[in-house]
């Protein structure tokens, strides 16, 4: 019983091995006819009025992929004991979260994360 199922795994998994390379191949045949499909006469031809459409520059995927294009993404901040004492003298200086966050070096939101921590904040 468990032999027979052995043998039609392994020829299913030859099938779509020959199924892969006969789409692997006919993708390849496609893609080289694409530049004569559209008229042009070279694959560098093709290729400068492909990136031509695109404005230039490659196509973005994802949101991570683009956020990073422009920017360098920031160093995330280490929040020490000293990070926390500036956070509570601020807090009690009467400071808003953002100057704090600003004066600091971190976000608003680990801000508002130390001012919970250290009980600075009102419960609802």
């Amino acid at each position: 019983m468990i032999t027979k199922k052995l043998q039609e795994l392994a020829a299913t998994r030859a099938k779509i091995a020959t199924l892969e390379k006969s789409i692997a191949t006919e993708l390849n045949r496609e893609l080289a006819a694409l530049p004569a499909k559209f008229g042009f006469d070279t694959v560098a031809a093709f290729l400068k009025a492909v990136k031509s459409a695109a404005g230039g520059r490659p196509a973005k995927k994802g949101k991570a992929k683009a956020a990073s294009a422009g920017k360098s993404r920031r160093k995330r901040a280490v929040i020490t004991d000293e990070t926390r004492a500036q956070v509570k003298k601020l807090t009690e200086a009467g400071k808003t979260g953002s100057e704090i966050a600003k004066a600091v070096g971190i976000s608003l939101p680990s801000v508002h994360n130390i001012k919970k921590a250290l009980g600075l904040v009102k419960k609802r």
